[in-house]
């Protein structure tokens, strides 16, 4: 991919820190479009952006963008939609966020794109897959930003109670990213060592509900969440953009049942372009499966 063009649609609070955070970060990114509703308010990100750029590592062309900017777009990063009240599941935007995307994606294939789609709108797994049923596009090519985020909180807690770099602990939170995601404790380790040699089952437990609420304990107190997910788009548009096979645990088609999940897949210049294996326990199977039937269900609601 020679031309790096990344547009974003969406600019309200994860669109514009995941925009900050590409500033602030040495990325592949050459050009970037900021695309929202409300075109007075992107047309003052992008000067505020802009007047970053003497002091970012990276250099970029940042503008207002359309939908015309899909056309040579390497990767459309989508963060439209509106965003989880006080109390609300991810699940519970489904159908307020479901009508939004069908007008975008019908924009943006007009233009002709041909690039890899990110999506971050929750509920992720859902919207990734609305994406790819609305354009009618190379499953692998869809992509959700997952369970990353969780990934990331679980490393953190893990980290701060062995006191190692979050870069060395080795584990995934998989499964939907909600309330039915799980870790799969015997997969996690730091070194060579299995994480039962560091924490008990009870610290296992603590950290495994504290995974779950962190969003919730966010938006309670500041209203949403998005300098975190930021990031987690940051490292995925250099996993594409860079070709790199990085594993990361996004949200990507699973074809047994038809729907996207968290799991840990190579990502590249193609999106999502194979799994990874992985063995699971007979209770961490059943909680997969758990998971899978509620997006189902979600799903199959989203249809009647």
């Amino acid at each position: 991919m020679k031309n790096k063009k990344v547009v974003v649609i969406g600019c309200g609070n994860v669109g514009m820190s995941y925009a900050y955070a590409l500033l602030n970060q040495r990325t592949y990114v050459n050009e970037l479009a900021l695309i929202d509703l409300n075109r007075e308010r992107v047309e003052g990100e992008v000067m505020d952006l802009n007047h970053c750029l003497a002091f970012s590592p990276s250099k970029m062309k940042i503008k207002v963008g359309d939908y015309s900017d899909c056309s040579d777009a390497s990767l459309i990063v989508l963060a439209a939609g509106v965003n989880s009240k006080v109390g609300e599941s991810r699940l519970d935007l489904l159908k307020r966020n479901a009508d939004i995307f069908k007008g975008i994606i019908k924009e943006v294939m007009k233009n002709n794109f041909k690039g890899v789609f990110l999506i971050a709108t929750n509920p992720v797994d859902i919207m990734t897959y609305l994406v790819q049923k609305y354009a009618d596009y190379p499953k692998e090519k869809v992509i959700g930003s997952g369970t990353t985020l969780d990934t990331a909180r679980l490393r953190f807690l893990v980290a701060e109670r062995v006191g190692v770099s979050p870069s060395n602990v080795h584990g995934y939170v998989i499964g939907e990213h909600g309330d039915s995601e799980f870790i799969p404790w015997s997969n996690v380790n730091i070194a060579l060592q299995p994480i039962s040699d560091f924490i008990s089952e009870d610290e296992m437990k603590i950290i495994s509900k504290e995974v779950k609420s962190a969003a919730y304990k966010i938006i309670k107190a500041k209203g949403a969440t998005y300098y975190g997910i930021g990031m987690c788009l940051v490292r995925i548009t250099n996993a594409i953009l860079g070709d790199e096979n990085t594993v990361m645990v996004v949200s990507t088609y699973d074809k047994t049942n038809d729907l996207y999940l968290g799991l840990p897949s190579i990502i590249n210049k193609n999106g999502a372009s194979k799994k990874i294996d992985f063995y699971l326990t007979e209770e961490e199977t059943k909680k997969l499966i758990y998971s899978i039937s509620i997006l189902k269900e979600s799903i199959d609601g989203l249809k009647d």
